[in-house]
């Protein structure tokens, strides 16, 4: 496996109140005042019950307190007056209530190259910004999944107040704000692009060592920047024809991975120490599933770059 290693940068993200100037899962985006702000219109008119970025923030907010309070052993988690909140949040609105047109995408991560080390910044710019969409539309290569590299220093005036998408599909899809503990690390290429000799060698090598290629030596799992692609769960791998540019056609390369979770019970041994088993603590919001993202029934979301243009829409592919 000599020269298969890369190393990739967990981004640990965990509960917290990021700035427009800090690293995020998210957070607030440095984004200049005078420049557009990226917008979609969605492929499909939404027919089950919607929600609001408002009423998400508001139902994560009852619940983590709810979570918060001790109770008795017979005691609800919620009394009558939040309960009502809920289940209102919980009923949704129905789409010929809301409006139709484009809507603003939402922040998913921002991350400053003096944060995040091995960040692949095109020259002459030192943030990465990922911003996508609210209504689920977010596999492929389309306006529904932007980034932007920029250089901090030339953003003067800050936006301060983003526009935001009139309703949600996916409220999995909306992250909870996040601070990051960025940390390198090293990998091993997925299995799926092993050949049968290696394979079979890297087999043995772990069963003589009493682990799991797969869940302990390869691909980390959780929230990270580059490194070797995530594993394919649900679905055979990337045809080399998936895998190119949707601008130019071009070769492109793992950029950013998008998790359901830090770590499962199969990944267990890259959970950070002082994390505990997942459930401990905080049973709401946790070390395990920290940005309360969830990618399809709990799968990753592998943002591919174009390797020539890194400006060009990355490709989005479920594994």
């Amino acid at each position: 496996m000599t020269g298969l290693d890369r190393t990739a940068t967990r981004l640990h993200p965990r509960p917290g109140t990021p700035t427009v100037h800090d690293s995020s899962v998210g957070g607030p985006l440095l984004w200049p005042a005078g420049e557009p702000w990226p917008m979609y219109a969605p492929t499909y008119r939404p027919s089950g019950q919607l929600t609001t970025l408002a009423d998400i923030r508001t139902l994560r907010s009852v619940l983590t307190q709810a979570w918060s309070r001790p109770r008795g052993p017979r005691e609800n988690l919620l009394p009558a007056r939040e309960q009502e909140v809920v289940d209102r949040i919980h009923a949704g609105y129905a789409p010929e209530l809301l409006p139709a047109g484009p809507l603003p995408l939402i922040p998913l991560v921002q991350l400053y190259a003096r944060d995040v080390p091995g960040l692949p910044c095109p020259e002459g710019t030192d943030v990465l910004q990922v911003l996508w969409s609210s209504v689920g539309e977010i596999e492929g290569c389309s306006d529904a999944v932007q980034l932007r590299w920029r250089l901090s220093s030339d953003v003067r005036e800050v936006l301060v107040e983003p526009p935001e998408p009139a309703y949600v599909d996916q409220g999995e899809h909306v992250p909870a704000p996040c601070v990051l503990h960025p940390e390198q690390v090293r990998e091993y290429p997925p299995d799926h692009i092993l050949d049968m000799e290696q394979a079979q060698r890297l087999d043995a090598w772990a069963k003589e060592r009493s682990v799991d290629y797969r869940a302990d030596l390869s691909v980390a799992p959780g929230w990270k920047l580059s490194g070797w692609p995530a594993h394919f769960t649900f679905r055979d791998p990337a045809e080399s024809d998936e895998l190119h540019c949707g601008e130019c056609g071009g070769p492109v390369a793992a950029l950013l991975t998008v998790d359901s979770s830090e770590w499962d019970g199969a990944s267990g041994s890259w959970r950070p120490v002082g994390d505990g088993d997942g459930v401990a603590g905080h049973p709401y919001r946790n070390a395990h599933t920290p940005t309360l993202v969830t990618v399809g029934r709990g799968y990753t979301l592998q943002f591919y770059s174009c390797v020539s243009t890194p400006s060009h829409l990355p490709r989005t592919i479920m594994q």
